[in-house]
């Protein structure tokens, strides 16, 4: 058995995020089967139990996420040329439920995740990496539930397609829970997000996508928070 860096560990057992792990290595805040590890760098075997001082997890609780309802025309990460980036909308005001912002909640509070610019609805921003790996990690299994209106025909041959059967750039699309509500409205619920998923599946069966609202992550809803507004994730709320 091989050795592995300490941080990596410690991201893939989702006790934080690699860059943390470094933070909290570098503090003396690591222990590996009872002892202190205080170097950047250091490897050990994949069996060998990993805990953090109660410092660290004291710091862990302090962090927050913020769920965004995010109107269209805003982007979700960098900001491109005359578009404003969504966080923006996260102010030092009050808000939806009655709770203000305080200013250190914006230190480091990053998307976990997009949403496209012609998309709107539930976006996360975070400052807590445990949060942002189970969001959007490689081995992420979290479901996203969208609701969609679409322009075209869609027979039912088409419709088995987009639940399984396509591929984007190459590669093999994961199956997806794609169900027809209406003449005009489908809802799909997918465990990835290859960049604009949702409307190059739609164009393969020949469907143009005129709306698309992130409704659901994983156990969270959207619910009834208004557009522009956002709201803390709670503490009894888990993804």
């Amino acid at each position: 058995m091989e050795k592995k860096r300490l941080s990596k560990l410690m991201s893939e057992q989702g006790l934080c995020s690699r860059r943390e792990a470094d933070h909290y290595i570098e503090r003396g805040w690591v222990f590996v089967d009872g002892e202190c590890i205080a170097e950047l760098g250091s490897k050990i075997f994949p069996t060998q139990k990993i805990t953090l001082h109660k410092a660290a997890r004291t710091q862990q609780k302090q962090r927050v996420t913020i769920l965004l309802n995010k109107p269209v025309g805003y982007v979700s990460g960098q900001p491109e040329p005359g578009y404003r980036p969504a966080i923006q909308l996260i102010k030092p005001a009050m808000q939806f439920n009655g709770k203000s912002l305080k200013r250190e909640h914006l230190k480091n509070l990053a998307p976990a995740g997009r949403l496209d610019i012609d998309s709107q609805g539930l976006l996360v921003f975070t400052q807590d990496g445990r949060i942002a790996r189970q969001l959007v990690g490689n081995d992420s299994t979290i479901e996203k539930e969208y609701l969609v209106r679409v322009k075209g025909r869609l027979p039912e041959e088409k419709l088995t397609l987009l639940n399984h059967g396509l591929s984007l750039d190459g590669r093999a699309l994961k199956p997806a829970k794609v169900q027809r509500l209406n003449d005009d409205q489908l809802r799909f619920v997918l465990q990835e997000g290859r960049k604009r998923q949702i409307r190059r599946m739609c164009e393969q069966v020949g469907l143009q996508v005129t709306g698309l609202k992130r409704v659901r992550i994983g156990k969270v809803r959207l619910s009834d928070l208004p557009e522009g507004k956002w709201r803390y994730l709670e503490i009894r709320e888990h993804f």
